[in-house]
């Protein structure tokens, strides 16, 4: 049977990998709905669950494809800071954040699948604290000096350029400790149970969305040192994802039953992002070796070479990232409040990311005790992303939950794997340095296509809503135009925030500067004053629980807390009072409040 499993595991997961759907003619369907419904249903079930372990090369095949899969985003962050940081000319230090950040979000996915929610969710870095920190950096007083924007006056070893990036990264790593305490304290103490009462998809539609609008202007920078490589980077992402993500390409496969035959896998679809950048950058760099781009780094294209930096050479074979390492963290009260907004935001997108997990992993809904255990967790490891200084927080990966529906594996074995192969990859100095050599307009290519998908994913929450009433259209369409009109207008009159408190003034032009959270200010605030019905504002649609679309294979006991620490603790009666805390003998009789949406 073991054996059986094993052989066809290998032939169908690259199949279940392209997701393929074959109609049929109307009158066959007919004749065969109920044998259709059957087979579909069985063929949505994981074939592995949250707590089966599949065989060894199975999980290190799946735990590698989990890695690929959150490549892109996690890479884009340090990137997209390093230019409010001043390190847009420091390519070393660039590697150094990106294996911090590689280091940092294994730890906190091994730290939430075993202590956390429990669920196979990979963790990583996250773009609702991006936006914040651009509007932070972008303020007069934390604007790079003039000089660190010209290479040739910019000396990466000299003190004087190091303590104008540490500067900044230090207050930032501080106040992103200090905002996660916030997230700590929601989730630990259950409160994120109430406020989800009052948040639906008004709010959060706009919120996320604009969360990649709001990044235009990076996405253009980049692009803009070669529209031509850009275009084509974005073509190859858009051709691999969409148009030949059905083409499965036959690799070699072993299994004890069939021995050595060929296996398909829908590598286009498994790594769409990856692709389009080794292309384009394999194409810059046969473009940089034939001197086809300009030597000269004041002509327009200087950008996608792939020599302008010595990274690869200069950085260590071997590197452990740790806390403290960039300096003495400092707290700037601006900061705190707009990462804040943006660790509220990141919360909402994990919840939602925790059911439709428990959905394609077969497991029931999460009980609230997982769910305040998880988004506490997650404080933890924004926590310590502050603390090891990657100038970003922590969050779920939703990319990595819908890979889940494809491989039909959702063993948390494997996430855990994943987890470790980030921690490794991360103590590699030369691995990411190798990234910081990626050219200009490649990374302005995958940004065009990321942050477009991320603004189109934060609109789609609005299916759970009536946009025929003339109410939500009314909610939505204030919320996300006043959240593009009213940044825009302070950037470009900084002095009109004059209260004559300057610690005022900065957390006023951080906030106001944040679209996100103007747009989620009014989402919310008109979404719960304006009249409307549960129906209608998507509450009742968000919060109903299909049992037969969750395709439930666990109990509930998977959301249990390891090594026999929930037995030992629910011998204890007080234990049910701890928000965070599973006690058995309360679920049964709790079972449909557990439900936070």
């Amino acid at each position: 049977m073991a054996s059986e499993r094993e052989s066809r595991e290998l032939d169908t997961i690259a199949c279940d990998m392209g997701q393929q759907v074959n109609d049929q003619p109307g009158k066959e369907a007919a004749r065969t709905e109920g044998r259709s419904a059957a087979a579909e249903e069985d063929t949505n079930k994981p074939l592995y669950g949250v707590t089966d372990v599949p065989p060894w090369y199975l999980c290190i095949i799946l735990a590698f494809q989990h890695y690929l899969t959150a490549f892109g985003a996690i890479v884009a962050i340090p990137l997209i800071l390093s230019e409010g940081l001043c390190l847009q000319h420091d390519r070393l230090t660039q590697g150094s954040l990106i294996n911090s950040i590689f280091f940092v979000s294994g730890l906190c996915t091994l730290l939430q699948v075993t202590f956390g929610i429990r669920l196979p969710i990979l963790q990583g870095g996250t773009f609702a604290v991006v936006t914040p920190t651009v509007a932070i950096l972008s303020t007069p007083e934390w604007k790079c000096p003039a000089w660190t924007q010209n290479a040739s006056l910019v000396n990466t070893s000299s003190p004087e350029f190091k303590d104008v990036w540490t500067t900044r990264l230090t207050a930032l790593q501080g106040s992103i400790m200090v905002a996660s305490v916030f997230q700590i304290l929601l989730g630990f103490s259950g409160l994120i149970g109430f406020l989800m009462r009052f948040i639906g998809p008004l709010t959060i539609a706009p919120t996320i969305a604009l969360i990649g609008l709001s990044l235009y202007d990076a996405a253009g920078a980049k692009a803009g040192t070669h529209w031509g490589i850009a275009t084509m980077t974005s073509v190859l992402i858009i051709l691999f994802s969409q148009y030949l993500k059905r083409i499965a390409v036959p690799i070699p496969a072993y299994s004890s039953t069939k021995k050595l035959h060929t296996s398909k896998l829908y590598i286009f679809q498994m790594m769409p992002i990856l692709l389009g950048i080794l292309v384009s950058w394999f194409i810059c760099y046969i473009l940089t070796i034939s001197d086809v781009l300009p030597s000269n780094p004041s002509q327009y294209g200087y950008l996608a070479r792939t020599d302008v930096s010595n990274a690869i050479r200069d950085a260590s074979w071997f590197t452990v990232p740790y806390p403290g390492q960039w300096g003495v963290p400092t707290v700037n009260l601006a900061a705190v409040l707009g990462l804040t907004a943006g660790i509220m935001c990141s919360i909402l997108e994990s919840v939602g990311d925790y059911y439709a997990c428990a959905r394609l992993s077969g497991a029931p809904p999460p009980p609230s005790h997982a769910i305040s255990r998880g988004i506490g967790v997650e404080g933890l490891g924004s926590l310590i992303a502050g603390a090891f200084g990657t100038g970003n927080g922590t969050t779920s990966f939703s990319e990595n939950v819908a890979a889940l529906g494809i491989t039909k594996v959702a063993s948390r074995a494997v996430i855990l794997l994943s987890g470790v192969f980030m921690v490794l990859m991360g103590m590699l100095g030369k691995f990411g340095a190798i990234f910081t050599t990626i050219p200009a307009p490649v990374i302005g290519g995958m940004f065009l296509v990321m942050f477009g998908v991320i603004g189109a994913a934060g609109i789609s929450n609005l299916q759970a809503t009536d946009m025929h009433s003339s109410r939500n259209i009314f909610v939505f369409g204030f919320s996300m135009f006043s959240a593009l009109v009213i940044p825009n207008w302070i950037q470009k009159n900084p002095q009109f925030l004059n209260t004559g408190v300057k610690e005022v003034d900065q957390v006023l032009h951080v906030l106001l500067t944040t679209n996100m959270f103007i747009g989620g200010f009014f989402g919310f605030l008109l979404d719960n004053t304006a009249p409307g019905t549960k129906r209608e504002r998507g509450l009742f649609a968000w919060s109903k629980v299909d049992p037969e679309d969750s395709n439930t294979l666990e109990s509930e006991e998977v959301y249990d807390l390891p090594f026999g620490i929930t037995a030992f603790l629910s011998s204890y009666s007080w234990v049910r009072y701890i928000p965070f805390c599973p006690w058995r003998g309360h679920s049964s009789q709790h079972k449909s409040e557990d439900s936070i949406l």
